[in-house]
């Protein structure tokens, strides 16, 4: 791979290789095994313009569990929050030497800029509505452990989708594997566009519930709605939201996925939150193994086996 942007620019063949490398690497994410030494000497800078938690950690750990240098840029306080350009931002951090960007940004289009800006693999993070591709491989990742192939496997994903890049990159990721997608939101919350997307459109959860493999769960992403979308969180919870009774509708190996943060009480209640079908916690440290699998293969190719690489302890 050149550079990771957007779910678009993947082969199924090159997702499955993601996930394979990835499983390779999941005893280092979990601590079980020693870092590897495969990325030392790699400066990877994460350029994040727009506020994170959960990815800006689990992008760190994963380069620093590669045993590469890690430098965190935030808009906040830097250097962008007085007025600097992105061109002249993405023109230091060349200057600087650095191997890899990962970049989080509120603008749609952002990682594509600043791969004209520098030559070496760019990373998305997330931009603005567009595409979030390594928290579809990471949720992908873990409904394939849980399921196997996931080829005829049937996947709902409920809630805000307008305003989600990370629906729009989970769809194609599922498609890519073979599945089939559902969705179900409220009628102002879905795209103009979606019934372009290849995905069945249904209103009613609940009659979806019994025939699907997992519940995919979305965030109700309020500081990016212009305008009232539904009208109360009590209505949204009531209609679209997971309870325990709809919980008792799935299947008993469905799996429960919400990609963070969660609104409980509205998309998700406390009692499905903390249920067995839950896999929301195991997404997180999916995360650091997938995201290691990304950085591996953009910064070191194919290289040689990761079963043969001398390892050290992490810093």
């Amino acid at each position: 791979m050149r550079h990771l942007i957007s779910m678009e620019d993947l082969t199924r063949d090159e997702v499955v290789r993601i996930l394979d490398v990835a499983e390779q690497l999941l005893p280092i994410a979990l601590r079980e095994r020693r870092s590897v030494p495969t990325l030392r000497g790699k400066a990877v800078c994460n350029l994040f313009l727009e506020d994170s938690t959960r990815t800006r950690l689990s992008f760190d750990l994963a380069a620093k569990r590669m045993s590469a240098e890690v430098l965190n840029f935030s808009a906040k306080g830097s250097s962008v929050s007085k007025g600097e350009s992105f061109k002249d931002t993405a023109l230091t951090l060349n200057a600087m030497g650095v191997d890899c960007v990962v970049v989080r940004s509120h603008s749609a289009g952002a990682p594509v800029q600043l791969a004209s800006y520098l030559d070496v693999p760019i990373l998305n993070a997330g931009d603005g509505w567009h595409q979030h591709p390594t928290q579809a491989l990471l949720d992908v990742f873990t409904m394939r452990r849980h399921l196997g192939d996931l080829e005829g496997r049937t996947v709902v994903i409920v809630g805000d989708i307008l305003h989600s890049r990370v629906a729009r990159s989970e769809v194609q990721a599922l498609k890519l594997l073979g599945a089939e997608v559902v969705l179900v939101a409220p009628p102002t919350l879905l795209p103009p566009a979606v019934e372009g997307w290849g995905v069945r459109i249904a209103s009613d959860l609940d009659a979806v519930l019994p025939e699907v493999d997992v519940v995919y769960l979305l965030r109700v992403q309020r500081e990016r709605m212009r305008g009232a979308f539904f009208p109360s969180s009590r209505e949204y919870a009531r209609i679209w939201g997971m309870d325990e009774r709809r919980l008792g509708l799935v299947k008993p190996d469905a799996l429960v996925m919400h990609p963070g943060p969660m609104n409980r009480g509205v998309e998700i209640t406390a009692d499905v939150a903390d249920a067995h079908q839950q896999v929301i916690t195991e997404q997180v440290t999916n995360g650091i193994a997938v995201r290691m699998a990304c950085l591996y293969l953009l910064l070191a190719g194919e290289g040689p086996a990761l079963a043969g690489d001398d390892t050290e302890e992490a810093a």
